[in-house]
């Protein structure tokens, strides 16, 4: 969409209002924004066709079901006027404070929003810091410019005096909007002002949500995706950069150079993608070893980072809001991202058809996410589920044994998981590890190692692996795939896939189902 008529109104030299749009994807977001030109007003702005959308709402949102107010349609903004805060100079067109008041994302109610728009009624479900719900957008006949906004869900609670009167990025009331910088303000005047999100290299780090293990899925209303087989990470996405974090803190970005480029050329500044970097074997498959491959540098398999969630957009939190809506958000943000960066999408909630099919097709196995679910940071709610086909688990390395024959390096793993607090023993893996991977474990292990054992229960190791038994600090987590658990709390038929540097060895605990 063109820009011009906004372009001809003002003087970039004069106004410290945005001229250039954002270079990203498309996305779903709106923004009110108070107002104090000539008159006080709100304006009303949604993400469409490029541009934002945009009406001058003389009273406001209407907040009782059925309420209708003025909405005066004028021309179109970039959209990076959705962030912009301050004052344009009197005398120049719209001259006054301007508060960024709200901002979220919207879910249009319709097929085709766009040619809503062009017939005159767009309705709309609005997720923000101060709003949230449904308002329909109606083009009065023979008024011109004018249209009503009428609110079409059930009445809003009204926001306090005090919640009105701040800003959404600076928490500044439009006092001190007015005066100038908030930094400045808060030194001369003393009062605490909250600052905004958007003028730190990153946003905050948060702890990622959690899937229960369960064999069938409970009942209610469920979806399903892929379970991959790589690493979680979120990209915690700065104004000008990305940073890679795994789930136990740690920075990947070092790491995986290549996804932070991709994910930086979206553009999306203050937001937090969740997802799991993989990499594919010959058949298309996730694969950990391959992902351990090429973390080695023994091979260059290609890497893709499947994004699944989006618990922060744009500065706003969005854990708050049902997972259809974040999904839907993140899908139109990647839609245009290239081939590294993926979008998880939905399987359907077939549950019975789409176990078989993964089956058939050697995945891992399923997560499912219960209809309507808010993000649950560090929480396992059972509101995520995760369904193994192929049974995989991770595990403490607590030591090693020796070399049998022609083998060099070590024997096999001594693999532990934390219970109550306390190491307890799960037997040992001799299988999956290349030549390479023997040397460079080796090595590690001789920097580790330790005099006393430290597993609180060995019974299920025998007389003759305790003999033959080098202890190492509990400090690597494996990640091992097996048939089955014995009797006795080992595992039967365990290969090793690599090493999970993304898992803290307290977190690891024994899968069980339930």
């Amino acid at each position: 969409m063109s820009l011009k008529t906004y372009h001809s109104k003002r003087n970039s030299q004069k106004t410290p209002e945005p001229w250039k749009d954002l270079r990203r994807a498309a996305g779903r977001t709106f923004v009110v924004q108070k107002h104090a030109a000539s008159r006080l007003h709100y304006d009303f702005r949604l993400e469409l066709g490029g541009v934002l959308k945009s009406w001058a709402l003389p009273k406001g949102l209407p907040f009782r079901h059925g309420e209708k107010h003025l909405a005066v349609h004028v021309e179109d903004h970039p959209r990076s006027y959705g962030d912009f805060e301050g004052a344009i100079p009197k005398g120049q067109y719209g001259g006054g404070t301007v508060m960024l008041w709200d901002r979220g994302i919207y879910k249009p109610l319709s097929r085709s929003p766009r040619k809503d728009l062009e017939a005159g009624k767009l309705h709309v479900e609005l997720h923000g810091e101060k709003l949230s719900g449904e308002w329909t957008l109606v083009r009065m006949r023979g008024k011109g410019n004018e249209w009503l906004i009428i609110r079409s869900d059930r009445d809003l609670r009204p926001l306090s005096a005090r919640a009105d009167d701040r800003s959404v990025k600076s928490g500044c009331t439009m006092k001190q909007i007015e005066k100038g910088d908030p930094s400045r303000k808060q030194a001369a005047s003393g009062e605490k002002v909250e600052p905004s999100a958007g003028r730190k290299p990153f946003p905050p780090f948060i702890e990622t949500m959690k899937a229960l293990t369960v064999e069938q899925p409970p009942p209610g209303d469920w979806f399903y995706e892929i379970k991959f087989d790589g690493w979680r990470a979120l990209a915690l996405c700065g104004r000008e950069q990305v940073k890679i974090m795994s789930r136990n803190h740690r920075d990947m970005t070092g790491i995986f150079p290549e996804i932070a480029h991709a994910i930086e050329r979206l553009g999306i500044g203050d937001s937090i993608l969740d997802g799991e970097i993989v990499a594919l074997d010959s058949q298309g498959r996730s694969s950990f070893q391959a992902l351990q491959a090429y973390r080695l540098a023994s091979e260059s398999p290609a890497l893709f980072y499947y994004v699944f969630d989006l618990p922060r957009y744009n500065g706003g939190d969005l854990r708050g809001r049902p997972v259809e809506v974040r999904k839907e958000m993140l899908r139109e943000i990647v839609s245009d991202a290239g081939e590294m960066i993926r979008f998880s999408d939905s399987l359907g909630s077939n549950y019975r058809k789409l176990r078989n099919q993964v089956g058939a097709l050697g995945l891992e196995g399923l997560i499912g996410k219960r209809a309507g679910s808010l993000y649950e940071s560090g929480r396992r709610s059972g509101a995520w589920i995760k369904i193994k086909i192929v049974r995989e688990q991770e595990l403490v390395i607590a030591g090693y044994t020796d070399p049998q024959g022609s083998r060099s390096g070590f024997g096999a793993i001594l693999l532990g998981y934390y219970k109550q607090g306390k190491l307890v023993s799960a037997g040992k893996a001799g299988t999956g590890f290349s030549d390479a991977l023997l040397r460079s474990l080796s090595a590690r292990f001789r920097q580790m190692q330790r005099g006393t054992m430290p597993f609180s229960d060995a019974r299920n190791l025998t007389p003759a692996e305790l003999r033959s038994a080098h202890w190492v600090w509990p400090e690597l987590v494996a990640q091992i795939r097996f048939r089955e658990w014995t009797g006795d709390g080992r595992l039967r038929q365990p290969v090793f896939l690599g090493l999970r540097e993304d898992k803290a060895p307290r977190d690891v605990v024994r899968e069980d189902i339930g």
